[in-house]
């Protein structure tokens, strides 16, 4: 049995820490860790986790609230935390770029790109924060990635949104301004969505008009 004591001591111990990294840390340090109910996703947690910053840039910016929300519900579904989404097409084109095989892409120069290693092209081929925002548009923002999927996300965001498609919002032309978001272009004179769901656009239009109720 005294051969097994310390065994049964270093089990404890172990058992321990693991409770600790499980529990206590996270309550520690809030910052670093994501709960349970970060997960969750709906058009309530929309209002619970982005209401409030998308209040305010919207009011700095000038562009509908109801807008900013039914594209939040759109791209993340509100969820704190979720996924970055990479694209491999985006990939290669920066990557041509770099290498000045294409002259630019969406106004990204090779210049641009100059410093840029291969884990910074697929960061910048990725989306990020509430609204998925290609890392590389923050280059035209003049701003680092961090700032696209940190705290001042929905803040970049909808500067971002307010440069590139500012004007349709405020025209109301709601349903253009989804197709651009998710295309880059307004939605189509035959009928026919260009976006990843055909459905997108219908969608954000629906969530537009339950958060203007909310």
């Amino acid at each position: 049995m005294k051969s097994l004591k310390p065994l049964f001591i270093l089990f404890i111990i172990l058992l321990s820490l693991v409770v600790f990294l499980m529990y206590a840390l996270p309550v520690l340090k809030p910052g670093k860790f994501f709960g349970p109910g970060d997960t969750r996703g709906g058009k309530e947690m929309v209002i619970k986790n982005y209401g409030a910053a998308i209040d305010s840039a919207a009011n700095v910016f000038g562009l509908s609230a109801s807008y900013l929300k039914a594209l939040c519900m759109l791209e993340c579904s509100g969820k704190k935390k979720f996924q970055a989404r990479f694209e491999d097409h985006v990939y290669r084109k920066l990557k041509k770029v770099k290498f000045k095989q294409l002259s630019n892409y969406e106004h990204v120069t090779p210049e641009m790109l100059q410093d840029a290693n291969d884990e910074a092209l697929r960061n910048l081929a990725s989306s990020w924060g509430p609204f998925q925002l290609m890392g590389y548009k923050c280059l035209l923002l003049n701003i680092k990635i961090r700032d696209i999927r940190g705290d001042q996300a929905v803040y970049y965001g909808a500067k971002w949104i307010d440069l590139t498609y500012g004007e349709t919002l405020k025209e109301k032309k709601f349903k253009d301004a989804f197709h651009i978001h998710n295309t880059g272009s307004p939605f189509p004179d035959n009928g026919r969505a260009k976006t990843h769901d055909p459905n997108y656009c219908n969608n954000g239009l629906k969530y537009i008009d339950w958060f203007n109720k909310h």
